[in-house]
């Protein structure tokens, strides 16, 4: 046993089970599955899912066989441990696409060995299952390295579009251009994929993102979104523009306000007016945003065209609402200030502020800064969104400051990318876009 394993089996039987998972996930590719499927047994029956119980234990008996490594590793991307799947899909693809054993003799007569993998599973279902959990850990250019080798055993849809998809998520713009080129119409349920890929490969055609660090370009191509700022921290040190951890406050809303300005001037658009939400902190910045532009607000409505749908935190918003805001009207933009980027809301906003892991707004209890600039512990701040809306603009709108290691980012950067990007905003829905893209940033486990 390693010691990684025994490191989650001991935390699993001192009665810390994610603390277990973590270990598990962080160590999966070095760990046989067959040896972590008895603890994993273990664990999903704890978290009541006996899917991945019973699939586990019947790994545990059969080790090597493909039948029962792909059941495994379905039931793990089916319970959202990725990681943990992708050995165990890579060991089922290697046994499905190994030649026969080999003849051996027995005095006069000749036999074979019995193949491991049950002759009814297919390469191609093994295959799409490794590129699933391969996707589910961003591991985008793995997932793209397997569809290619087996190209030739592949359909057009969903295959080859999973080649362009994993292709634009690594940042291999003309290699998913080459394929989706030659692909056939898509028909039935892969109509929207099919354009949604499309539209990407439409706007990196328009505004070709400048390198693997242009996270403000990638961000257009993926998402159809215009990024209003970058962190001013960690640029070097892995985090290239996004927040692991950021403590928010009035001057920064104000900021983010300002900067939407910009971009509404840049590309020529005026809201005709504000759409209010319902949670307290989207209706102060909504509120706050109606001052600044001058335009009426009102509670939101769905369909109601030309107006700028204001959110703080899109995750924190009801989200039959947030399903509303999939089609736009015409001329209707959603602005969110905090997007999160390790779980991204269920609709891409037209103009986001910032892309952060961890965000806490200026209202809620955290750590503030005082005058003298010592850090004390803060309890929510209670005020009615009214209140706080005359706070965000009473504020200086001021970035944090950072280490200065972040490329400058003054406005007249940011109103020239917007008055290029002519695809801006994005036709069509605007559906979740999961994957962090080819920027790569560090994030708390």
């Amino acid at each position: 046993m390693t010691s990684e394993l025994s490191e989650a089996r001991e935390l699993f039987e001192s009665g810390d089970p994610q603390g277990s998972m973590r270990v598990l996930r962080s160590a999966a590719d070095r760990l046989p599955p067959a040896e972590v499927a008895p603890l994993l047994a273990g664990l999903a029956r704890g978290a009541g899912f006996e899917d991945l119980a019973q699939a586990s234990t019947a790994l545990a008996a059969r080790p090597g066989d493909a039948e029962r490594l792909y059941d495994y590793g379905y039931a793990c991307v089916e319970r959202g441990i990725d990681a943990v799947a992708v050995p165990a899909l890579r060991e089922a693809l290697r046994l499905v696409q190994a030649p026969p054993a080999a003849a051996v003799r027995t005095g006069l007569f000749r036999r074979k060995a019995r193949p491991q993998a049950a002759p009814q599973l297919g390469l191609r279902k093994v295959l799409l299952e490794l590129v699933s959990a391969l996707e589910g850990c961003e591991r985008h250019g793995e997932a793209l390295a397997v569809l290619r080798e087996h190209d030739e055993r592949l359909g057009d849809w969903p295959d080859r579009y999973l080649t362009v998809y994993n292709a634009l998520m690594d940042g291999r713009i003309p290699l998913a251009r080459e394929v989706f080129g030659a692909m056939s119409a898509p028909e039935g349920i892969w109509v929207g994929p099919g354009q949604r890929v499309g539209r990407m490969l439409e706007r990196a055609a328009e505004l070709p993102p400048v390198d693997g660090r242009d996270l403000r370009g990638w961000h257009y191509v993926l998402t159809g979104g215009l990024l209003t700022t970058l962190s001013p921290h960690g640029f070097e040190q892995g985090m290239t523009g996004r927040w692991a951890y950021l403590q928010d406050d009035f001057g920064h809303c104000h900021h983010g306000l300002e900067r939407l300005r910009a971009v509404l001037a840049a590309t020529g658009r005026t809201p005709d007016s504000v759409a209010l939400l319902a949670d307290r902190g989207s209706r102060a910045l909504g509120l706050a945003a109606a001052r600044l532009l001058g335009v009426p607000a009102a509670p939101f409505r769905p369909g109601t065209p030309g107006a700028l749908v204001v959110a703080y935190d899109l995750n924190e918003c009801d989200p039959a609402v947030v399903a509303q805001l999939n089609e736009r009207a015409e001329g209707q933009l959603l602005f969110e200030h905090a997007t999160c980027w390790t779980d991204p809301p269920a609709v891409t906003a037209d103009v986001s502020t910032l892309l952060g892991q961890i965000v806490n707004a200026p209202w809620e209890p955290g750590l503030q800064f005082g005058e003298d600039g010592e850090p004390a512990e803060a309890g929510p701040d209670r005020r009615s969104a009214e209140e706080l809306a005359e706070a965000i603009l009473a504020a200086a709108p001021e970035a944090p400051e950072g280490d200065g290691g972040t490329p400058a980012d003054p406005d007249a950067v940011l109103t020239a990318f917007a008055a290029r990007a002519v695809g801006w905003p994005a036709a069509g829905p605007r559906d979740r876009v999961a994957s962090a893209g080819p920027v790569r940033s560090s994030r708390f486990a």
